[in-house]
C-alpha cells in the first residue's frame, strides 16, 4: 500500500471557460460503473446562499459510492437521490479542496481556504458543497489524504461514540481493513481500548500497521466462536448473523452495525438493523444500528484526531478523474486496502 505525499499546496487551476469543467456525468442507474459513467465536459456549479463552492483537489470511493451509483437497494431512491435516475450529476460524495466561492449566508470561510467534507458530485473539478458538511482540511494530511477521510472517518467515529468505548475495554472491528473498519480501529485504539480487527489474509498486515493489539484472519479463524467475548464489536458492512454476533459480546456488550452488504435490492441490507431493534428491548446487551449525520462539527472533531497523530487514512491508491469508474470498480471487487482516492487535478498519482 503506497501513502499518499503529505505536504503539498494547490496551485491555482490554468484558466479555462468559467463555465464549465471537466466531469463524471452519469444519466441512469446500473451496476457497472463503466457502463453508466463517462468523462467529460459539464456546467460549472453556482454556490447557493447556504453553499461554499469549492475547486475539488481530490475526491474518494466506497462502498457507498457504488450503491449511490446504483440506486440499489431501492429505498435510497425515495430518500432523495432520485426514483427513476440520480439526482446528482456522478456518485461522488467526500472531497478536499480549495474554497473558490460561497452563498450569502455562509460565514466562517474565505478564498483559498483548504477544506474538506461532504456533498453530491465531488468526481468533478468543481463541486456545492453545504457549510455545514464542511470543515478546514487537517493540516498534517495531503489533499489525497484529507478526500479519503470524510465519510469513513465520522461514521467511525460516531460509531465508537454510539457504543460508549471506554479504556480498557475489548473492542472487536469486523471489517478493519476497510474505510470505516480501519477508522473505527484506530479511534478506538484512541480512546483506551484493546483492539482486535478482522481481515483477509492479503489485508492483515495493512492492519497490523493501523496499530491494533491483534489482528484476526477471518478466512482461518472462526472469531465469533464465543471464546472471546467483547465489549463492544463494531461491524463495518459485513453480513454476519446477529446471533453469532451477540455470542461474541459479553453479558452486556454494544454492538453497533454500520451498514450491511447483502445482493439484495430492497430491504435485505436492513434485515439484521431490523433484528436489531426489535430484539434489543428484551436482552442486556445493547444491539444498535449505526444511520451516519454528515455535520462540520465531527468533521472538526476528526480533524483534531488526526492532528495529533492518533488518526491517519489509510490510503491504498489513487485514479486519475478519467479512470473514476475503474477506482469504483477496484472497491466493489473487494481489493482495496483502506480507502480509494481520484486525483481530480491530475497531479497527485502515485
Amino acid at each position: 500500500m503506497k501513502s499518499a505525499p503529505l505536504d503539498r499546496t494547490a496551485d491555482p487551476a490554468p484558466a479555462s471557460d468559467p463555465t464549465t469543467m471537466k466531469a463524471i456525468i452519469q444519466d441512469s442507474y446500473g451496476a457497472v460503473a463503466g457502463d453508466v459513467l463517462r468523462f467529460g465536459d459539464a456546467p460549472r456549479p453556482v454556490a447557493g446562499d447556504d453553499e461554499v463552492l469549492v475547486r475539488v483537489v481530490a475526491a474518494s470511493v466506497d462502498r457507498g459510492t457504488w450503491h449511490v451509483m446504483t440506486g440499489l437497494p431501492y429505498p435510497m431512491r425515495a430518500a432523495g437521490f432520485g426514483m427513476r435516475k440520480p439526482k446528482s450529476p456522478n456518485p461522488g460524495r467526500c472531497l478536499a479542496g480549495v474554497v473558490e466561492s460561497f452563498g450569502r449566508q455562509v460565514t466562517g470561510f474565505k478564498p483559498g481556504d483548504e477544506v474538506y467534507g461532504t456533498c453530491s458530485g465531488s468526481f468533478a473539478e468543481y463541486a456545492c458543497v453545504k457549510a455545514k458538511r464542511l470543515a478546514p482540511k487537517p493540516a498534517n494530511l495531503s489533499f489525497a489524504e484529507a478526500a479519503a477521510a470524510p465519510i469513513s472517518g465520522v461514521s467511525a467515529l460516531q460509531a465508537i461514540r454510539k457504543a460508549d468505548v471506554q479504556p480498557g475495554e475489548k473492542v472487536l472491528v469486523i471489517g478493519a481493513s476497510g474505510g470505516v473498519g480501519s477508522f473505527a480501529a484506530q479511534i478506538a485504539r484512541a480512546a483506551g481500548a484493546e483492539v482486535t480487527g478482522t481481515a483477509r489474509a492479503s489485508k492483515t498486515e495493512m492492519v497490523r500497521r493501523l496499530g491494533v493489539d491483534r489482528v484476526i484472519d477471518y478466512t482461518r479463524e472462526d472469531f465469533l466462536d464465543g471464546q472471546v467475548r467483547y465489549d463492544v464489536i463494531i461491524d463495518t458492512g459485513g453480513n454476519r448473523e446477529l446471533a453469532g454476533l451477540r455470542k461474541a459480546l459479553t453479558e452486556t456488550g454494544r454492538l453497533v452495525i454500520v451498514g450491511g452488504e447483502t445482493d439484495g435490492k430492497w430491504f435485505d441490507a436492513l434485515t439484521r438493523t431490523f433484528k436489531s431493534l426489535l430484539l434489543g428491548p428484551f436482552t442486556k446487551q445493547k444491539l444498535l444500528a449505526l444511520m451516519s449525520i454528515e455535520n462540520s462539527g465531527d468533521l472538526i472533531a476528526l480533524k483534531e484526531l488526526i492532528e495529533s497523530g492518533k488518526v491517519a487514512p489509510a490510503v491504498d491508491r489513487t485514479y486519475p478523474l478519467s479512470e473514476t469508474a475503474a477506482a469504483i470498480q477496484y472497491v466493489q471487487d473487494g481489493r482495496a486496502q483502506g480507502k480509494v482516492v481520484i486525483d481530480v487535478e491530475g497531479d497527485l498519482r502515485q
